[in-house]
């Protein structure tokens, strides 16, 4: 499932694409087709992000008043997008929207769907804070934190306590920080956390600017690739998809488990209980 990063990304390269202009839509599949009616003739008037949750607001031709298309691509959904004329449609093409600029299809998402603005803030009110919204208190999410039992591991994957965070950036921004993935959230204490979400700030936002996670610091990485773009994959990472590897500072084997239905990693040495 695609990071807050990439929602952030893909809201930036969207508003680039569609926002001020009016846009074509259409679609391959009728599961959206009302959607699509309403779209078709808009114009989009912003595109915003929430964690994993995509946001467009529309106004459709006519009288008619201002919606939101909200995306949520879940596991399996898809939202490439390009400049310049659109390719031949294909597949399960749930919508299609096209400007002067460019184009994006969607395909396989969780959700998509046109809200009103009251709707919008219901979605938005059942997630947690984004870490890379501006004005976020990091005393929000602590102040649930702080006061429950769950393991710090399971509380980073709640998006009614952080929106955004995956899978990658839970098992990396713990390893960074020496925190044990199983220790109870009230044992994280608020110095630690408030220094796990500024550095956590830092690292989705590098991510939205280069479209990838790179979690190791450049002294961790080989020589010739201290810099973030010539970071290849198998060195971006301290210890996701690392099990069994040995942890890049101490050497201890990565060990992993299933907590909250993914596959966690962390050092046992460098994360003690």
């Amino acid at each position: 499932m695609p990071e807050g990063h990439t929602i952030h990304r893909l809201a930036r390269d969207l508003d680039e694409l569609f926002t001020g202009s009016v846009v074509r839509a259409s679609a391959l599949q009728d599961k959206f087709a009302v959607g699509v009616a309403m779209l078709d003739g808009s114009t989009v008037t912003s595109t915003d992000a929430w964690g994993k949750h995509l946001f467009a607001q529309v106004a459709p031709a006519g009288e008619r008043p201002k919606v939101w298309l909200h995306v949520h691509l879940g596991l399996y959904g898809k939202f490439p997008h390009g400049r310049g004329p659109a390719p031949a449609p294909w597949g399960q093409l749930r919508l299609r929207l096209e400007s002067e600029q460019g184009w994006t299809d969607l395909r396989g998402a969780t959700a998509c769907e046109l809200l009103d603005e009251v709707a919008r803030q219901q979605v938005i009110g059942r997630l947690g804070a984004d870490p890379l919204r501006r004005r976020v208190d990091p005393d929000q999410p602590l102040a649930r934190i702080a006061r429950s039992r769950t393991p710090i591991g399971a509380l980073l994957m709640d998006q009614a306590v952080v929106a955004g965070i995956g899978n990658v950036y839970r098992a990396e921004i713990l390893f960074r920080h020496g925190i044990d993935p199983h220790r109870p959230g009230h044992d994280v204490t608020p110095e630690q956390w408030r220094e796990l979400w500024a550095d956590l700030q830092v690292l989705m936002r590098a991510g939205v600017r280069s479209g990838k996670i790179v979690t190791t610091r450049p002294e961790d990485r080989p020589r010739g690739r201290r810099t973030a773009s010539t970071v290849r994959r198998e060195d971006s990472h301290y210890v996701y998809r690392r099990a069994g590897e040995p942890c890049r500072t101490c050497g201890t084997p990565v060990a992993t488990e299933a907590m909250v239905a993914r596959n966690l990693f962390w050092c046992p040495k460098c994360q003690p209980e």
